[in-house]
């Protein structure tokens, strides 16, 4: 169908139907998915992490599910790393892999690759945090308008933390961290098809309400439960157990645990929306897949 070795990413926000979309597409194939998400990775998350279900796992080859421990550190040059590794083994017998996932920085670790930005000695870290908390964000933000005008421009300038990394990195090197971004895409030897599946912004929300409280009748508080002892983690930083967590604790009531959770998945689609509709060459659809195999047909030679 396609000329080259071809990767095809399902992208788009949480509950708007990737997992299934993707299963049948890669049936179509005949061929296998690579996961793009940030927490189906890790073992001991189940329930809220919405992992695929034990029919699609055993209809299709799912590659980076079940993969690590909460305990593990995994970044997204990790995640490059080991994506572009298990891409070449599964095109030696397969002429299009599937990629699915939500998590925007994976995707674009594997498409377009990372910025290389130097590390920061931990000294120099402790110091401009420490500033910040006395003299607030904007300090920050007045230096780099000065002397990162570029970086200033950006979305990132909004962002306490990219504002402190960004500090960091000029203080560490004197150069601006704008000057560390990449001008043009890492190479890839295989051709790249991204598509973003979406829905009307009221239907997408019924699917993430009625997701959160099919989750809740499966189970989530008791899943939560069990990982307890593990909610400062970076890997339970994440909706549906955080908000779980302060139930837990006794800082809230469950109904307003469940809203929460209702409310920020919501707010975390819209950010994904946000990221993906950012991206160059990338194709919008309704999770539809004869729609998306037309497309598809129209990229093949």
């Amino acid at each position: 169908m396609f000329s080259k070795k071809t990767c095809i990413v399902i992208a788009g926000p949480t509950a708007v139907g990737k997992t299934s979309l993707a299963t049948e597409l890669a049936k179509h194939f005949s061929t296998e998915i690579i996961s793009a998400d940030s927490r189906q990775c890790y073992k001991e998350l189940n329930i809220g992490v919405a992992k695929p279900s034990p029919k699609e796992l055993s209809a299709v080859p799912h590659h980076f599910i079940d993969y690590l421990s909460v305990t593990q550190e995994f970044s997204a040059a990790d995640y490059e790393t080991y994506a572009l590794k298990k891409l070449d083994e599964l095109f030696l017998s397969n002429d299009v892999v599937m990629v699915c996932g939500g998590t925007g920085l994976y995707l674009k670790a594997l498409t377009t690759g990372l910025d290389t930005i130097p590390q920061v000695p931990e000294n120099i870290r402790i110091i401009i945090r420490n500033k910040a908390e006395q003299e607030g964000i904007l300090w920050a933000q007045e230096i780099l308008v000065k002397k990162d005008p570029v970086f200033a421009a950006t979305e990132s300038f909004y962002n306490t933390n990219r504002v402190l990394r960004a500090l960091e990195v000029l203080e560490a090197t004197g150069t601006p961290i704008s000057d560390f971004q990449k001008s043009s895409l890492a190479p890839r030897a295989f051709d790249m098809i991204q598509i973003c599946l979406d829905l009307p912004r009221e239907q997408l929300h019924e699917r993430i309400n009625s997701r959160v409280d099919e989750m809740m009748e499966n189970g989530l508080v008791e899943e939560a439960t069990l990982l307890l002892p593990y909610k400062n983690l970076n890997a339970l930083n994440t909706v549906g157990y955080k908000e779980l967590f302060s139930y837990l604790d006794k800082e809230t009531s469950l109904e307003t645990a469940i809203d929460l959770i209702k409310q920020h998945t919501r707010q975390y689609a819209k950010r994904q929306k946000t990221w993906f509709s950012k991206v160059d060459d990338m194709h919008l659809s309704k999770p539809d897949l004869s729609e998306i195999i037309s497309f598809l047909k129209t990229r093949s030679t």
